[in-house]
């Protein structure tokens, strides 16, 4: 299910009405009732893996809880356990084809026979985003930086909550978690915010419909024929696809944002017309927020950000852009703009 789709338009009504009239102490299961629906609409199978991956690092937290006092080595082991289950299962279903493919590339160049695909693999929507915001938790927890949460049920709804599942943001557990924590007593019914999420949901979808899809038809008419036009018409739809892919991409993250304002949550901003910045560094501070902030604070700090030598800032920064760069696609494309990016920065924490 798609925000622009007819089914949203007719499940978000009924989620609204059945939230705002039952008592509050069961809000947080009907939302993660049609939370889980939402992602099956897509595929039900795999709705078992946004599953394995909530139990996973909710476990995860509450061991590094209880072993809060044990040696860091300890605490370590849980926290590489816990990424290591999750990166994996991220790996093989994104990035399996990808490694299979340039293992028989090789493999031809060395004369050996190539290794048959052994099954089908379709990418489940939305992997990468709820994969990170439940990793974000587990390490949220072993910097103490917030309490595991006991409520499995509660917590399950923080990974899959519908708004921002399959297209960010990206949450942190000290914001949405305790935004979840706080619904039974929460009073919900606020016509200013209601109004306005639904503003934020109307300019959502006409960034979508009525601007990125539109300038689309353009621009794939160009590109997909592009010998066939001057030089006028090229940068006319390069500047359009530009246009698109920020609309495309905004719009989900307005339309989620909104929606979640709607019933009282308040989403982190992700986009902050990042097209009037003044420099990469700029940009990337406003551009996808929710994931280059994320980069930062789960893998840029942690490998030891600019407090160490230049050599090994740089090492730093070539990891989080190449990393960054895989995260968008299994392609090498997105390694080299991971690597290109990571050149004519000057990103700094």
């Amino acid at each position: 299910m798609i925000f622009n789709s007819l089914d949203f338009l007719l499940f978000f009504p009924i989620v609204l009405i059945v939230y705002f009239f039952i008592p509050g102490k069961y809000r947080y299961l009907w939302l993660l009732i049609t939370s889980y629906y939402f992602y099956m609409c897509w595929n039900p199978k795999y709705v078992i893996l946004i599953a394995i991956s909530t139990v996973i690092t909710w476990f995860s937290g509450i061991l590094l809880e209880r072993y809060k006092e044990s040696s860091a080595r300890v605490r370590k082991c849980i926290v590489g356990s816990c990424f290591a289950g999750n990166i994996g299962i991220l790996i093989f279903f994104k990035y399996f084809d990808f490694l299979l493919e340039n293992v028989n590339f090789l493999l031809q160049r060395l004369g050996i026979s190539v290794i048959e695909k052994p099954f089908d693999i379709i990418l489940p929507v939305g992997i990468s985003f709820y994969t990170f915001q439940a990793l974000s938790y587990t390490m949220d927890v072993y910097r103490h930086g917030i309490n595991a949460e006991r409520n499995l049920l509660k917590y399950a709804l923080f990974v899959s909550f519908f708004p921002q599942l399959v297209a960010g943001p990206i949450e942190r557990s000290g914001n949405l978690l305790n935004q979840i924590k706080e619904l039974p007593d929460k009073k919900i019914w606020n016509y200013e915010k209601i109004s306005n999420g639904f503003v934020l949901m109307t300019w959502g979808y006409f960034q979508k419909m009525v601007i990125a899809d539109r300038i689309a038809i353009m621009v794939d008419t160009v590109f997909s024929s592009y010998y066939m036009y001057g030089t006028f018409e090229l940068i006319a739809a390069a500047m359009g696809f530009a246009i698109q892919i920020y609309c495309d991409f905004s719009s989900y993250s307005t339309i989620a944002i909104g929606a979640a304002q709607v019933m009282g949550f308040s989403l982190m901003e992700n986009f902050q017309t990042p097209y009037f910045s003044r420099s990469i560094k700029e940009f990337w501070r406003r551009w996808h927020i929710s994931l280059s902030t994320w980069f930062r604070d789960y893998l840029y700090i942690p490998l030891g950000g600019n407090r160490c030598s230049k050599t090994r800032n740089y090492i730093n920064l070539m990891i989080t852009f190449l990393v960054s760069g895989l995260w968008h696609g299994a392609n090498w494309t997105y390694i080299f703009w991971g690597g290109g990016t990571w050149i004519i920065s000057d990103y700094r924490c």
